[in-house]
């Protein structure tokens, strides 16, 4: 299951590169990739996913270690132990534990977003990361300290990078992660409607339907909820070159260097409260 494939690959007039990726990586070490602020995020959710389809993936395909360390000071592990078939047995028995916990939980009618943590050891995940700046993590994932699980999936993303050939876009374009070819022709007709369907569909990543059937009419649909809802983090993967009136390859938005986030121009995308119109933020907690 580890994965990485370049989703949407662009270059700006001045040579400012902007990637987009989907990654596939174990669980276990989400919070490592996450500490990598250069990237915006959209990844899968376990408070969307059905308990039964996790419940179905873990049991068809689990993540289990390819690397079983020997414990010793410090946070990389040593060689490997002198026993690691004991050790995976004893991870899949914990696997057949938690999934017997979780359908337990589900039938008393527990909420996924419970249920399915108790999987989450076991599951692979796929996040979707857009970015300019992407050597750091590249130096910090690949380097022989890294934990083996993000190591092996940082690999892959390098030479997914080095092997893409990005598309040139001018600065009246905008990248638009999840349209087919055809698409990108048509956006250049009307940027607005289809600047929309790539932010419905980057949010799809977080139920996993964001490579399915295409419905275009529901991804701008999708796109208004998440305006009204403020959950804009989806906006951030569609961008447009920076010209040189705006600051240029140096000009920043957000966390991208020479490119213009579609987010920053939604209104007080960074402050959800004074969206609200709340000035003391008391009425947040007596609202609660």
């Amino acid at each position: 299951m580890y994965d990485a494939q370049i989703i949407a690959d662009s270059v700006s007039p001045v040579g400012v590169r902007l990637t987009t990726m989907q990654v596939t990586f174990p669980r276990i070490v989400l919070s490592e990739w996450n500490t990598h602020r250069d990237l915006s995020r959209n990844s899968q959710s376990s408070r969307a996913r059905p308990l039964a389809k996790t419940i179905a993936d873990v049991l068809a395909d689990p993540f289990i270690p390819d690397e079983w360390g020997r414990n010793q000071s410090g946070m990389q592990a040593g060689s490997e132990i002198d026993d690691p078939d004991a050790a995976e047995a004893r991870w899949r028995a914990a696997l057949s534990d938690m999934v017997g916990h979780a359908q337990f939980l589900g039938e008393l009618g527990v909420h996924k977003q419970l249920a399915n943590r108790l999987l989450e050891p076991f599951m692979w995940h796929t996040v979707l990361c857009t970015a300019t700046n992407w050597a750091n993590l590249f130096a910090l994932r690949v380097h022989p300290d890294a934990q083996p699980e993000i190591r092996r999936a940082a690999r892959l993303a390098l030479r997914a990078y080095l092997d893409s050939s990005p598309r040139p876009v001018g600065y009246d374009e905008w990248h638009l992660p999840l349209l087919s070819a055809d698409e990108l022709t048509e956006a250049r007709r009307d940027p607005r409607r289809w600047r929309q369907i790539s932010t419905g569909r980057c949010a799809r990543v977080s139920y996993l339907t964001h490579l399915g059937a295409r419905d275009l009419g529901a991804d701008v649909e999708l796109h208004g909820r998440l305006l009204d809802s403020r959950h804009l983090s989806p906006f951030e993967h569609v961008a447009r070159p920076v010209p040189p009136s705006e600051g240029g390859a140096e000009g920043m938005s957000g966390n991208f260097r020479g490119w213009h986030q579609y987010r920053k121009d939604v209104p007080f995308e960074d402050n959800y409260a004074a969206a609200l119109g709340v000035d003391d933020l008391t009425e947040l907690l007596l609202a609660a």
